[in-house]
């Protein structure tokens, strides 16, 4: 039976402000992206997540981001020292482990958040040394890589344990990486699109890129961003067509 993972960025509301449908959306997927403090979420709403997870049987993942809560991640920032920059992402995993401990489980794995995510998997040399940093901590945590991308390249080279992740709600360039945001059509939100490409992804190998050519690409895991207003649609859409066709959802 083919398997697949089915992720999801959680934990993203910070003190009164809420943002996203944890609960719902964790009765679907198989592993969670917990935000860290950075960019979204804290201590409470981080043990909270934890202990949905725990409820639901769903892997936690850290889900480190640039210190930029105001921009919630997504803002690219250009000249950061490395090793702060690295300090600061073992700072917010090393924080998702010790709440995790506290309730007798663990974090599974690393998925750098929005603008970070996205830097790195343009630019190898900055890739290398976040997962460097992930490694300094646990050489079992696993990394969520987008396929096809210098993140996998780098996670490659460096020979360290990492996942192939695809997104279900997001647009892809040519080279494999996200469409910005900021462009018109970076986002797909229609539930049943979004379940056609993953299936085509699972099945072929392969998803089609904004200009309608094909990005070759080896999927693992499938990540449906939570605070999507269609996130909890586009999940279940998902799963029942894989589920569908024989293709099971299991934490990697």
């Amino acid at each position: 039976m083919t398997v697949i993972d089915l992720n999801s960025d959680l934990g993203e509301s910070f003190g009164p402000w809420k943002k996203g449908l944890d609960k719902e959306i964790l009765k679907i997927v198989s592993s969670a992206n917990v935000a860290c403090g950075f960019h979204a979420g804290d201590p409470l709403q981080m043990k909270k997540t934890c202990l949905s997870c725990i409820q639901n049987d769903v892997g936690i993942g850290a889900h480190p981001g640039f210190r930029d809560l105001v921009g919630f991640g997504r803002r690219e920032i250009q000249g950061y020292d490395i090793e702060e920059l690295k300090s600061e992402a073992i700072y917010q995993i090393g924080a998702l482990q010790a709440i995790a401990k506290t309730l007798n489980t663990e974090v599974r794995h690393v998925k750098f958040h929005g603008a970070l995510g996205n830097m790195s998997s343009r630019d190898i040399e900055l890739a290398k040394p976040l997962y460097d940093a992930v490694m300094e901590l646990s050489t079992d945590l696993k990394i969520l890589v987008i396929a096809g991308t210098k993140q996998q390249m780098a996670a490659e080279e460096l020979g360290i344990p990492h996942v192939r992740e695809i997104f279900a709600d997001r647009s892809y360039n040519n080279d494999g990486t996200l469409v910005s945001r900021a462009k018109k059509g970076a986002m797909i939100l229609d539930p049943l699109q979004c379940a056609d490409n993953m299936l085509n992804a699972v099945q072929n190998n392969r998803l089609t890129s904004i200009d309608g050519n094909e990005i070759p690409i080896k999927p693992e895991s499938i990540c449906v961003h939570g605070d999507s207003p269609a996130a909890v649609k586009i999940a279940t859409q998902i799963k029942r067509t894989l589920e569908e066709t024989g293709i099971g959802i299991r934490k990697f």
